[in-house]
């Protein structure tokens, strides 16, 4: 029984894995921490 369960959470946790990857790698989410990054960087430091 623990092993089959063990097994289930582990294909679970490569699901949610594999739909946070995606998730990521959207160009919606990486065009917006492009510009937080960009915008961090050209703040003037006093």
């Amino acid at each position: 029984m623990s092993t089959a369960e063990y097994a289930i959470g582990t294909i679970a946790a490569a699901a949610f894995g594999a739909v946070l990857y995606t998730v990521v790698t959207g160009d919606s989410i990486v065009n917006a921490l492009t510009k937080i990054i960009d915008k961090a960087l050209k703040t003037p430091v006093k």
